[in-house]
């Protein structure tokens, strides 16, 4: 019975088997990074594993703007399909290998758009949370609404007066014992709308803030 033959390579006339400690070391030397050890490679693929698990996370059009090759958008695609745990374990180790023939600025730009989502996600909590305070705020006391106004004068003053007076009269009144449970009381339409409202202005003011002048268009100091 023949013998199947080993794969590998020649250099400088020696045979070179695929997977030996030699064809890892070379391979190491290849991508920079001599000295690199079994263990180090083995490393090295887990971290693009993961990093390809993470890519499966990554919005629509943070993942378009990559133009990453065909063959890996397609195995990032079959993986999402699939829900069976053993044939995701098995999908997700074929794009780890794919991973390994990306380039390290295609691997920087990957990163760099999780990470852009990451902060993206926490900004827009911060947001959540500064708009849920001013609305609180705003129902709480008369005195908040005059700051509000300096600090969003587009703000309509007769919309956001009128939803402040019928979130307080929609107001229910304390119930002792659901507090005692940690059930929150129901809210009124007014109070959703003021809500909305507090973060319809806070957004429009950031997107003024950050948008550039005219001069700075053309290219001139302001």
């Amino acid at each position: 019975m023949s013998r199947k033959p080993q794969k590998g390579y020649f250099v400088k006339g020696h045979f070179v088997a695929e997977g030996s400690e030699l064809d890892l070391q070379l391979k190491a030397e290849l991508k920079g990074t001599t000295g690199a050890t079994k263990t180090d490679l083995k490393r090295e693929m887990e971290a693009l594993q993961a990093l390809g698990t993470d890519l499966l996370t990554l919005r629509a059009d943070l993942f378009a703007r990559l133009d990453l090759p065909e063959k890996l958008q397609d195995a990032l695609a079959e993986a999402r399909r699939i829900t069976n745990f053993e044939g995701k374990r098995r999908q997700m180790q074929f794009i780890g290998k794919l991973m390994r023939k990306l380039g390290d600025d295609e691997v920087a730009a990957i990163q760099a758009a999780l990470d852009e989502q990451r902060s993206g996600s926490a900004a827009e909590k911060l947001a959540l949370h500064q708009a849920e305070h001013w609305r609180d705020r705003l129902i709480a006391g008369d005195d908040a609404l005059p700051l509000w106004m300096q600090q969003y004068p587009a703000t309509d003053t007769q919309q956001i007066r009128a939803l402040i007076r019928q979130a307080r009269k929609d107001a229910p009144p304390v119930d002792k014992a659901a507090v005692s449970q940690g059930l929150a009381p129901r809210k009124g339409r007014a109070y959703r709308e003021l809500f909305q409202l507090v973060r319809e202005q806070m957004g429009a003011a950031l997107s003024d803030n950050e948008s550039p002048t005219d001069d700075e268009e053309d290219g001139h100091a302001p």
